[in-house]
């Protein structure tokens, strides 16, 4: 909503959040490839040929609460006019059958109707839509006369407080849906690949831009993958973790964090070069789950990455800074990287070049590799590179 309403720029909607115009995207693709979710964060999934509709009738609460505003506006005028013309032409007949239509004398106190002041169906539609809302202009009453329209006013007034305690149902979930809170949740358009500790690593950026914190966020990444016999996973969930004591993928979103996921072997992106990326046929789905603080409902925000939106070689620009003894962040370059040096060679080309093998260097003896002109990487001996191994986490914030 905020993003709506002019107090970001224009290009700050929802999840989807422009970049600098002066940095363009590097890598296009010559055909748009198709995702399952958008950089909204809705599922890009058209389900078809479903055969059995009816399990949709056995849970109509959460069917009625899954349509459209102007589909449930449309079904509960409907109900409400329905049931007012059906308890209308009930009313209508009791008078018919009690003989209340009859012309009579107005002074004639002999015959007492079952309703008074019914005289026309007209009068039986307003007396049906006086008892189910309530109103009681007090024209028109029920009388002792008549057990079986004080049984239809019983039957009325329970079929009423139904229809409003499931129109109000409906509409307090449609309203406080946990995609709501998503609106102000808000992922860097573009990711990047940088080095960080040496190695190569995906990054993007997530904030939240309301005060109110959301209370145990979570960080999770999926992506397509492909096993050696041509099988292709939709989705295959990436265990990754967040660079704390517990060693759990959770996040304190108090400011604006860049995620990152370090690219070592057994990684998606192990084998992705600057060149080869652009012909990947790889989405990155980060899906963002916590509980909201102020309602205590849960609340999910997604966004994904496809090849033409991560920029290789490439970081992401600080936004935070410290003025009058508090932190200020400025939301208008959260989505501005600047270029940085960096190998075009995939990670895995990287190790191959530094002589990481699958046992390692040898114990105790440091090595020196050249793998550019003007580059020299130094690396420890084995019992060091072990205890860096078991004090690495793959997946950080920053």
């Amino acid at each position: 909503m905020l993003a709506r309403k002019g107090l970001l720029p224009d290009g700050f909607l929802l999840t989807r959040l422009a970049e600098d115009a002066t940095q363009p995207n590097r890598f296009r693709t010559k055909s748009q490839r198709a995702r399952f979710i958008t950089k909204s964060g809705s599922c890009n999934v058209a389900h078809k040929n479903i055969r059995e509709q009816g399990r949709f009738l056995q849970d109509v609460f959460t069917t009625m609460v899954d349509l459209k505003w102007q589909h449930s506006l449309l079904i509960f005028t409907s109900a409400f006019l329905c049931s007012w013309m059906l308890f209308a032409m009930v009313w209508w007949l009791l008078a018919f059958a009690h003989g209340d239509l009859e012309p009579r004398d107005p002074h004639d106190r002999g015959h007492v109707p079952c309703v008074t002041a019914i005289h026309s169906f007209t009068s039986a539609f307003l007396f049906s839509i006086e008892v189910q809302v309530t109103i009681g202009f007090g024209g028109r009453m029920v009388t002792e006369e008549c057990p079986l329209a004080i049984t239809v006013l019983i039957i009325q007034n329970i079929l009423g407080l139904i229809i409003n305690a499931v129109m109000l149902g409906c509409v307090f979930m449609k309203t406080a849906q946990a995609n709501r809170r998503a609106e102000t949740l808000i992922f860097s358009r573009n990711a990047v690949i940088a080095p960080r500790n040496g190695r190569p690593t995906f990054m993007f950026r997530v904030g939240d831009l309301r005060k109110s914190m959301i209370i145990s966020a979570t960080i999770q990444l999926q992506v397509r993958k492909i096993t050696a016999e041509g099988e292709v996973i939709p989705v295959c969930q990436l265990d990754i973790q967040v660079e704390n004591p517990l060693r759990s993928n959770g996040i304190f979103l108090v400011s604006p964090l860049i995620i990152s996921h370090t690219i070592e072997r057994g990684s998606p992106l192990y084998e992705v070069s600057a060149q080869s990326l652009p012909n990947e046929d790889l989405e990155i789905i980060v899906i963002l789950e916590g509980v909201v603080e102020t309602t205590g409902i849960t609340m999910q925000a997604r966004t994904s990455y496809t090849p033409d939106e991560i920029l290789w070689g490439r970081r992401f620009v600080s936004i935070m800074t410290e003025e009058d003894g508090r932190y200020s962040v400025d939301y208008s370059k959260f989505g501005n990287t600047v270029p940085v040096r960096m190998p075009a060679l995939s990670a895995k080309e990287l190790d191959q070049t530094r002589g990481v093998q699958d046992n390692g260097p040898h114990e105790g003896k440091p090595q020196v590799f050249i793998i550019a002109p003007s580059s020299i990487i130094f690396t420890g001996s084995a019992t060091h590179k072990e205890y860096c191994h078991s004090q690495y986490r793959p997946f950080t914030t920053q």
